[in-house]
């Protein structure tokens, strides 16, 4: 027969039993919340493969792209404290990376700067070879529609063109050189393609939002103030 030490110490270990029970039942909680927290492989891969490349084109890698737009809420959130954001075009089946506009909002006229972010300066050459093209994609959605085949242009039709802002050299070897120099170049924005076997190249998406009207006004002011300057100094002579 139990006595009254007996019950007393049988008390105080059905008490630490509870302590103990609570204790473990705040740990396993806070290891489910923290557990919840913790952002998805899913989201985790894609977007380390915006950082790693800016973009990801539907075309190229059609489940990362779905992905992304499965996961985009997740992503913007993952991307927040970057003070980047993930742009998403799923009529032309691109998925891209931007500036956050609220890091874009500088006083004083001060240009924007991201450490993760650089920012894209093209020559004269690059620019107008880019509203060249651009031009071109757009009469190829004028014609076929938005998203519904690739844009491509041969070779041979882009010449012409080029030939238009960019003196003839008077050799077909040495202008056409040229014009491929300057597409290996874009190559790495991702708007252009490499050159196929038949002579042509795929204008990417992309295009349709790195050479927008913004950027486009601004490659036009720019012509405008060098024809000036060329004016100017023709007449000083």
């Amino acid at each position: 027969m139990s006595n009254i030490f007996d019950r007393k110490v049988s008390g105080s270990n059905v008490g630490e039993h509870s302590v103990h029970q609570e204790s473990t039942s705040q740990t396993a909680n806070i290891q489910v919340e923290e557990n919840s927290s913790l952002t998805s492989s899913d989201v985790k891969e894609l977007t380390q493969e915006l950082l790693k490349n800016g973009y990801i084109e539907e075309t190229r890698k059609p489940e990362f792209f779905r992905r992304s737009v499965i996961y985009e809420k997740e992503i913007i959130a993952a991307l927040e404290p970057l003070d980047l954001i993930l742009r998403l075009d799923t009529h032309r089946g691109v998925a891209f990376l931007a500036v956050a506009e609220s890091a874009c909002n500088l006083d004083d006229g001060q240009e924007w700067t991201h450490p993760l972010v650089r920012r894209q300066r093209l020559t004269l050459e690059q620019s107008l070879l880019v509203a060249i093209l651009r031009q071109a994609f757009v009469m190829h959605e004028q014609e076929s529609g938005v998203g519904y085949s690739t844009a491509k242009i041969s070779i041979d039709d882009l010449l012409p063109q080029f030939l238009t802002y960019f003196d003839d050299s008077g050799s077909d070897a040495k202008n056409e050189s040229r014009l491929m120099r300057l597409l290996d170049q874009l190559k790495i924005y991702g708007i252009v393609s490499e050159v196929d076997k038949n002579q042509e190249v795929i204008i990417r998406p992309l295009i349709a939002h790195l050479a927008n009207p913004e950027s486009l006004s601004a490659l036009l002011q720019i012509l405008c103030e060098h024809s000036q300057s060329v004016d100017c100094s023709e007449s000083d002579v």
